[in-house]
């Protein structure tokens, strides 16, 4: 309906009082201006300007466009401003594994928020294989997700070890110590979500060899899986940093023989060099130095 051209005209002609002052301060014919204005009253349907013998003046509905039009000439001004100065703005669609929304993800997002204020997220929080499709698909623009799960062609950064623990509530659960296989799979056990790879790990872990498959509960939600064994459900495979973090739940790690032990989640910050280069390497930067914090 109208552009950037449109709108300085119309400010021209406000500024300098009439259409003959505003051709000569944009070095154009006054019927050339005339003409523009015209046009644009026609395509748009409203009359801009009142004339009378005095000169010009805005209507109600040119007011209402002058008003908007001076928003808009100032987020063009700003979004040249921050591409031209390399400044880091706009939306990054963040993909999170919970267990990094405990750990990583704040102390990242407080080194990112102070090194680049104009940097707005969206942050998923949704299990690796998900978030690995919406990042093939471009659906999201960074993942911390585990690092099996990756898709091919996209750059990878390994996050430290994310170690992991049997853990249950005293008060509820007695076990041998240490405990084995056959002592562990006897008991409900709460664990990440069945589709995920942690899961699969349990099962497989715990199944060899034996009749009667464990009972493993799944919880996309590990504030549910600590509140779960807190309360005498099951007995839980949470990872340590997690329990530390919530002292409140009262659980106690479960010494266990060496079968039985859980091996590490191995995570990673994971972007499309093509499409994300450059906030995927600052994202990766924040994670590393939050991650040694």
């Amino acid at each position: 309906m109208f552009g950037f051209r449109d709108i300085e005209i119309i400010r021209a002609i406000v500024r300098h009082g009439g259409f003959r002052a505003a051709s000569d301060s944009l070095g154009l014919a006054q019927s050339a201006i005339s003409r523009r204005v015209r046009h644009l009253e026609d395509r748009m349907k409203i009359a801009i300007f009142e004339r009378d013998g005095r000169g010009v003046r805005l209507t109600a509905a040119g007011r209402r466009l002058c008003d908007e039009a001076e928003v808009l000439v100032a987020q063009r001004d700003r979004i040249l401003d921050e591409l031209t100065q390399n400044v880091m703005a706009g939306v990054v669609r963040l993909g999170v594994a919970e267990t990094m929304t405990h750990t990583v993800l704040p102390r990242m997002l407080t080194d990112l928020r102070a090194r680049h204020p104009l940097l707005r997220f969206e942050i998923s929080v949704d299990t690796s294989d998900q978030m690995g499709v919406l990042l093939a698909q471009d659906g999201l623009d960074v993942v911390i997700m585990l690092r099996d799960q990756a898709p091919r062609g996209i750059n990878l950064t390994p996050l430290p070890p994310v170690t992991l623990g049997w853990f249950g509530s005293p008060a509820h659960f007695t076990l041998p110590d240490p405990a084995g296989i056959d002592d562990l799979a006897a008991l409900p056990i709460v664990s990440f979500p069945k589709s995920t790879l942690p899961h699969r790990r349990v099962v497989q872990l715990l199944s060899p060899g034996r009749r009667q498959v464990a009972a493993v509960h799944g919880s996309a939600s590990l504030a549910t899986a600590l509140h779960l064994v807190s309360q005498g459900f099951g007995i839980g495979t949470i990872p340590h940093d997690i329990v530390r973090s919530w002292p409140h739940a009262g659980l106690q790690e479960i010494r266990v023989t060496p079968d039985a032990r859980l091996p590490d989640l191995d995570f990673a910050i994971c972007y499309s060099p093509e499409r994300n280069e450059k906030i995927g390497r600052e994202v990766t930067r924040a994670a590393l130095a939050a991650a040694d914090d």
